[in-house]
C-alpha cells in the first residue's frame, strides 16, 4: 500500500459518517486505520439495509479499508487495551457526545498521558460546551440550524426542503480529514501533538457560507442587490426531459441565445450579465424567453447547441445512468471489487490523484471484531491472553460471516 499517508496510523472510535467517512479518506491516502467498535451494539450503519453477507452498503461506503476490533471500554482491561493501541498511533478520532470519553477515561488528557504527540480529534454536534452541547443531533438537524433548509427552495415550488443526502455529516468528515493532515504536518514541523475540535455545526456552516450566505456577508448599507444561486438555479424543460445549464459570463448568455436559435438576442444589451445586474427584470425576461424556446426542443438538440456554444450543460442522469457515463468510465471513478461474503461491490474512487505517492485503494471491509487477534497480537497480547479477554467479554466474538 502506498499513498501520501503511508506509515501513519489512526485509531477510529467514531460511528455513523462524520468520523468514519473522514477516516476512510485518510485510509484511501495510505493511513492504517483501526476501527474500534463496542462488544455489545454496533455502528448503526451496519444495520442490514442494502446488505449482503453481513455487510451493508452504508457501512462499506464509510469504512472500507479499515480493520475492526471490538472492545468493552467499560471494563478496565478494555480501556487498558485502548490505551496500549493509542501509544502506537498518530491520530485518535472520536465522535462521542461531549464528556463521554472523559468519563470512560479515554479523553484527550488520558490519551496524551500515554502518547504526548497524539493528534486527538473530537467531533460533536454543537461543540464541547454551550447551551446545545449536550443535545443529540443528526445531519438534518444541523442542516436546519445552519440555514441550509430554508435556502433549499426552488422558486417555482416555494417550499423549503432538506438536501437529500447527508451533506452536514460529509462536510464534517472532509473537515476532519483535512484538519487531521494539517495537524500531522504541524507536528512534523515541531508543533507536537494537539487537540482538534470539530463541531458539525461549525463545519457545516463554513461549508455552506461560501455561496449560501452571500446576502449576509457584507454588513451595513450600500451593498448592491443581487440574486443568490438558489434563486437562479433552475432545471430546464425540453420536449422529452430536463437538462441543466448555467451561465457564468456574458459569453455563456450569448451562447444560450444562439443555442435556442435567437442569435439576435446577443446584440441586445439587456441580455448580458451587465444588463442583468443593471435591471433584474432583464434576467427574468431572458429566463422566460429561453425557457419557452427550450420547451420546443428535444434534449439532444438543446444539449448539442449548448455544447457548440461552450455553455456548461448536461442531462439530468438517473443514478443507474451515472455508472455508465462515458467520462465516469474514462476516469475510472468507480471501482468494482469482490468481498468474500458481500460479493461484488462498487466503490467510488478517491477524488484526489497523486503523481508521486500513488494511491491504491484498500478494497476490503471488516466484519465487527474480525481483526481482534491481528491487532492485539501487534501490541503484545498472546493467543492465550486473547482467549481470556474473549471469555471475559473484554473483546467480542467476530461476526459469524
Amino acid at each position: 500500500m502506498t499513498g501520501p499517508l503511508d506509515g501513519f496510523r489512526i485509531l477510529d472510535l467514531s460511528q455513523i459518517v462524520s468520523g468514519p467517512f473522514g477516516t476512510m479518506l485518510l485510509s484511501d491516502q495510505g493511513a492504517d486505520v483501526i476501527k474500534v467498535e463496542p462488544v455489545v451494539g454496533q455502528d448503526v450503519t451496519r444495520r442490514q439495509n442494502f446488505a449482503r453477507g453481513g455487510l451493508s452498503a452504508f457501512f462499506i461506503n464509510g469504512n472500507r479499508g479499515k480493520r475492526s476490533v471490538s472492545l468493552d471500554l467499560s471494563q478496565d482491561e478494555g480501556r487498558r487495551i485502548l490505551l496500549d493501541l493509542a501509544v502506537e498511533v498518530d491520530v485518535f478520532i472520536q465522535n462521542f457526545r461531549p464528556g463521554a470519553c472523559e468519563r470512560l477515561g479515554i479523553g484527550y488528557d488520558d490519551i496524551r498521558a500515554v502518547n504526548p504527540d497524539i493528534i486527538y480529534v473530537s467531533i460533536s454536534g454543537y461543540g464541547p460546551d454551550g447551551p446545545y452541547s449536550g443535545r443529540p443531533v443528526l445531519d438534518p438537524v444541523i442542516q436546519g440550524l445552519t440555514g441550509m433548509v430554508s435556502h433549499q427552495v426552488n422558486p417555482d415550488i416555494p417550499f423549503p426542503d432538506l438536501v437529500r443526502n447527508i451533506v452536514s455529516d460529509k462536510a464534517t468528515a472532509l473537515t476532519v480529514a483535512q484538519a487531521s493532515t494539517a495537524a500531522l504536518l504541524a507536528r512534523e514541523r515541531g508543533a507536537g501533538g494537539q487537540h482538534v475540535v470539530v463541531p458539525m455545526l461549525d463545519a457545516t456552516l463554513a461549508f455552506f457560507w461560501n455561496d449560501g450566505m452571500v446576502a449576509h456577508t457584507l454588513e451595513g448599507d450600500g451593498v448592491s442587490p443581487g440574486k443568490t444561486l438558489a434563486e437562479v438555479y433552475r432545471l430546464t424543460d425540453c420536449i422529452d426531459g430536463k437538462i441543466i445549464y448555467f451561465c457564468a459570463s456574458t459569453a455563456h448568455v450569448h451562447g444560450v441565445s444562439r443555442a435556442v436559435g435567437h442569435p439576435e438576442w446577443c446584440d441586445d444589451p439587456r441580455y448580458s450579465l451587465e444588463g442583468f445586474v443593471r435591471d433584474q427584470q432583464n434576467l427574468v425576461d431572458f429566463g422566460t424567453m429561453t425557457a419557452d424556446a427550450f420547451a420546443t426542443m428535444a434534449m439532444a438538440d438543446a444539449l448539442a447547441g449548448l455544447l457548440e456554444a461552450d455553455v456548461p450543460s448536461g442531462p439530468i442522469l438517473e443514478k443507474e445512468e451515472v455508472l455508465d457515463h462515458p467520462q465516469v468510465v474514462h476516469n475510472g471513478a468507480i471501482t468494482t471489487w469482490e468481498h468474500p461474503t458481500a460479493g461484488t461491490i462498487r466503490s467510488a474512487r478517491p477524488g484526489a490523484r497523486f503523481s508521486g505517492t500513488i494511491v491504491e485503494m484498500r478494497l476490503s471491509a471488516s466484519h465487527k471484531g474480525a481483526d481482534n487477534r491481528e491487532v492485539l497480537r501487534a501490541i503484545g497480547r498472546t493467543d492465550a491472553e486473547i482467549d481470556g479477554l474473549l471469555a471475559d467479554g473484554v473483546i467480542g466474538e467476530p461476526d459469524p460471516f
